[in-house]
């Protein structure tokens, strides 16, 4: 079995869900609208969902709306706050290193005549909370800022920008999919009036997300059809997803900056011209992104997968796509040095011994395709964060 090292990217379903998943789908069955018995018993678990995820973020069980994904909150966030608001001029404040899914909602928006302001990083990756503050209009109806970065890990500022938006009564959506369970989470303390966070990413099933919509928030719904989850997202619901994402949110989490810290200063002391991207910002303790110089990232991925480790070069959701990291440029970096990079992501099963392992991996990975490549020069500086 391959040590993994792609979290970011999908979790492992955790063994209590495994475990368990036999009894929910043969007990459990029912559609939680029909009335009989089975129906209620469906209901039942969907309700407990409901409040364990509540508990989680440290909200009402009402304020919490099952979606099929991230992807999904994202939309129903971005794209419901739009659409309920009545204002015929709209302006949507949100930042360059988003989500693909809170970028393309944005820019559907913009198909529709919204108006869209995309705020840059500094150096770091991180948005000054005053760069938000200056774009605020009048018509602007949502800002939406991730809480951490699916690639770098690098933590915003969100309370602070939250904080901004209240004031100017501008609602404020994040994306928490990387940030929930690797920090802790409470909605009220952050200042979110939205917050989008995914299943998988939690150690539970696919195919499952949710979106905390603070009470009192107008959202429209994006379909059609039923009251399910009080009218936001109408159809059956995905029992046993709700139900294992319920038991992810409820699940102990492990604090991986040892690890992540060991795993990066064994690269950058073993790989020259190796440098962290975002390292001197707040990151979620379990990612590390490393730019390795003259080394084309997609080659590095396929070098360690032959020698039993799985990495990737960024997000998920583009893979394969031969465009630079869009986070990356954004940050500043070059387009060879955003392609040279690879994201390391930790999580349940990862131990000293594999991030051993992992480092001399990619020690000799480093030294073979730089041997194999015209592009790269060494230098005489040392590898530094």
């Amino acid at each position: 079995m391959p040590a993994y090292f792609d979290h970011n990217a999908t979790a492992p379903p955790a063994q209590e869900i495994l475990d368990s998943l036999p009894q929910v789908c043969t007990e459990a069955f029912g559609n939680p609208s029909s009335v009989h018995r089975i129906g209620q018993r469906a209901k039942q678990v969907l309700e407990l969902a409901h409040h364990q995820v509540a508990t989680f973020l440290g909200c009402g069980p009402k304020e919490v709306v099952f979606t099929s994904g991230g992807t999904e909150a994202d939309n129903l966030a971005i794209l419901g706050t739009v659409l309920a608001d009545a204002r015929p001029a709209k302006h949507i404040i949100t930042t360059s290193i988003e989500h693909p899914a809170v970028l393309e909602a944005c820019a559907h928006s913009e198909r529709q005549g919204v108006s869209v302001t995309y705020v840059q990083p500094d150096g770091n990756g991180l948005i000054d909370p005053d760069r938000i503050r200056r774009q605020l209009r009048p018509e602007t109806v949502l800002c939406s800022v991730m809480h951490a970065n699916n690639e770098t890990g690098i933590l915003q500022p969100i309370t602070a920008i939250g904080a901004l938006c209240r004031e100017a009564g501008v609602l404020f959506h994040s994306d928490g999919v990387q940030s929930a369970g690797k920090v802790p989470v409470n909605v009220a303390d952050l200042n979110v009036d939205l917050y989008s966070i995914s299943g998988h990413k939690l150690n539970a099933l696919k195919g499952i997300g949710a979106l905390y919509i603070r009470e009192g928030v107008k959202l429209a719904a994006l379909t059609h059809g039923g009251k399910q989850e009080r009218g936001r997202r109408p159809g059956t619901e995905n029992l046993t997803g709700a139900w294992s994402l319920g038991v992810g949110c409820g699940l102990g989490r492990i604090d991986f900056s040892a690890l992540r810290d060991r795993l990066e200063a064994g690269i950058l002391a073993k790989v020259p011209d190796a440098r962290v991207n975002g390292g001197g910002a707040p990151r979620v303790p379990n990612t590390t992104n490393i730019q390795f110089d003259g080394i084309e990232g997609e080659s590095m991925v396929i070098a360690l997968d032959l020698k039993g480790f799985c990495v990737s070069t960024g997000a998920a959701c583009s893979s394969g796509s031969l465009e630079p990291s869009h986070v990356l440029l954004a940050m500043g970096l070059a387009p060879a040095q955003a392609k040279s990079s690879i994201r390391f992501s930790l999580g349940q099963g990862n131990t000293e011994a594999e991030v051993d392992a992992l480092i001399e991996a990619v020690a000799q990975s480093a030294t073979h395709l730089r041997k194999l490549s015209a592009a790269y020069t060494p230098t005489k500086l040392t590898a530094t964060k």
